[in-house]
């Protein structure tokens, strides 16, 4: 391939949206370009690269037993209905309607295809298991698209979906799905992390997310030097803590005229932020009911928890505004659990694990010591608390530590969340229709191209694994007029190109200065100047990972690259 017939897009400066460095480079190097908001154009290397992380992804999915189809991104309203999830999925479901006002949404995962296409086709159990997969696009109305294409409107993905006779083949499914995800990041040379994972809005009693490891990552990761534990922060639980709080006690209301935040609290009782409860109301737009979650006074919310423990959706839960809680009878910053039966109350496990606690006492510029639960209010004892780092193991006991990751891939235990409400069954051996056991499984392709560049650049630009680069090298003539380095440069094109490899030639009537920048930006692993000592055959090898320069002969420069093209597939 000849660069001067190539679309090369090259930007000194990437657009002012641009706020990490893969989003930037991705930009700069020419592989994207921005359409709107959360929309992206994928250019000629951005192709090339998209292409072969697909065909990692289909070789390893073909190698699983999993077979491809390819379906509409156009979905009909009444498939979601029957799934329940019309209106739970939120405000990211892209929704619209057809000149005879029937409504559809784009697509933005496909579970309810899936179901009832093996609805229709799969009737006997001697079609079970089976494993049907597909590559395409897929739409989400993102709020706030950000990170280029970390966070789209607009996405290409692989999903795949398993279907059973039981669970036993679920879980054989689920760990080949597994198995199948580890080669396809390892081969796309990615350094990532399987962990826990919250099943969301797609739904099952079990998840792995593999996080791609970065500092940009949106995703927290509690993990376990010594036992190996690793979950979502969205998943992750811990061990208790020996923490009773304060001592039992007669309760004793408390003149407290501070602003009632957990800081004013510490300073006016003299008392570590573990002694109080924090009552925190929400509003459940989903249910349309308020609900109270009970915390310590040094966690967080997660809300994650809180939803799947409520039954609600995180597009449909806030905190109860100021006029709100007027409504119902609270005063900010002094709301407490106790007389409250009316509301569903979810009570934090080391709240109930205290003796007693600090709280508001649901009337202004009071608190109330001594409240115990149990005796003093009620509610569901779940987990709600955000993990952090220092929190113990919930395996070994040991600390955990927090790390941040890009999460690339997702795997579910479906079971019959989709298949027995869309009556999704197959006959068994007594005649009898028994919904088949799903699971569901998808990764993001784009998400996972702009996780290399996040883990693989420098102040060059970006450093392309092999088996990913748009093109495995490129040959650069100083001067392509002078006879001897167009002779030169020519053969070893031409010789690369015979034996497989990936190449450009670089004859662009360009300063060479010029040409070697674009080409450490895109990322080509193999750059090879053609200069001066051309005419002795001598040509100077670059390895763009270690920027290491060295002289070769013609010969050796050509063995070098096919070797390396040859043990990288």
């Amino acid at each position: 391939m000849k660069a001067s017939k190539m679309l090369i897009s090259t930007l000194k400066e990437a657009p002012s949206e641009a706020k990490i460095a893969s989003h930037i480079l991705l930009l700069r190097a020419g592989m994207l370009k921005n359409e709107v908001a959360g929309v992206y154009n994928y250019l000629p290397m951005g192709v090339r690269v998209l292409n072969k992380i697909e065909n990692i992804i289909r070789e390893e999915m073909d190698r699983s037993g999993s077979i491809e189809i390819l379906c509409s991104a156009l979905q009909p309203k009444e498939l979601w209905v029957e799934s329940g999830r019309w209106m739970k999925y939120g405000p990211e479901l892209m929704r619209l309607k057809d000149r005879h006002e029937r409504e559809f949404c784009l697509g933005p995962t496909h579970e309810e295809i899936f179901t009832s296409m093996a609805r229709d086709l799969i009737k006997s159990s001697k079609q079970l298991p089976i494993t049907l997969y597909q590559i395409q696009t897929k739409y989400r109305d993102e709020f706030r698209p950000r990170f280029g294409l970390m966070r789209s409107r607009e996405f290409i993905m692989k999903d795949a979906y398993s279907f059973d006779k039981d669970e036993k083949g679920l879980e054989e499914s689920y760990q080949n799905m597994y198995d199948t995800y580890t080669r396809i990041f390892t081969r796309c040379g990615l350094k990532f992390q399987p962990v826990l994972a919250d099943t969301g809005n797609i739904g099952g009693n079990g998840s792995h997310q593999f996080m791609a490891l970065s500092d940009v990552g949106e995703s927290d990761i509690a993990y376990c030097d010594a036992c190996g534990y690793a979950a979502d922060v969205e998943k992750a639980t811990s061990k208790l803590d020996d923490y009773k709080g304060l001592p039992e006690g007669e309760v004793e209301k408390v003149y407290t005229p501070i602003d009632g935040s957990i800081d004013a609290l510490v300073d006016f009782f003299k008392v570590d932020a573990k002694n109080f409860a924090k009552t925190l109301i929400y509003h459940d737009f989903m249910n349309e009911k308020f609900i109270i979650a009970v915390i310590r006074g040094d966690r967080e919310i997660n809300l994650i928890k809180l939803v799947n423990e409520s039954g609600s959706n995180e597009n449909y839960l806030r905190m109860a505004t100021d006029e709100e809680l007027a409504s119902l009878g609270f005063v900010k910053g002094f709301c407490g659990p106790q007389n409250n039966d009316k509301f569903d109350i979810y009570v934090d496990t080391e709240i109930a694990n205290m003796t007693s606690v600090i709280t508001g006492a649901n009337e202004k510029d009071y608190h109330v010591k001594n409240i115990k639960f149990g005796r003093d209010f009620n509610g569901k004892v779940c987990d709600l608390k955000t993990t952090v780092a220092g929190d113990l193991c919930p395996v070994c006991g040991k600390p955990l530590k927090i790390n941040r990751g890009i999460e690339v891939g997702q795997i579910f235990k479906l079971q019959t969340k989709y298949s027995e409400p869309m009556k999704c069954t197959y006959v068994d051996e007594k005649g009898a229709n028994v919904p088949m056991v799903m699971g569901c499984y998808g990764i993001g392709v784009t998400r996972t191209l702009q996780s290399i560049v996040e883990q693989y650049h420098d102040e060059f630009g970006i450093k392309w694994p092999l088996n990913v680069a748009p093109y495995h090298a490129v040959v650069v003539p100083v001067k392509y007029d002078d006879p001897a380095q167009k002779e030169v440069a020519d053969k070893l094109h031409n010789a690369l190109e015979a034996n497989g490899v990936e190449v450009i030639l670089d004859e662009r009537d360009e300063r060479p200065g010029f040409k070697f920048k674009d080409w450490e930006l895109i990322g080509i692993p193999y750059i090879v100047t053609v200069g001066r000592r051309a005419a002795e055959g001598i040509v100077e090898f670059k390895d763009r990972w270690s920027m290491e320069k060295v002289e070769l002969s013609l010969d050796e420069a050509i063995n070098k690259i096919v070797e390396a093209v040859k043990n990288n597939k």
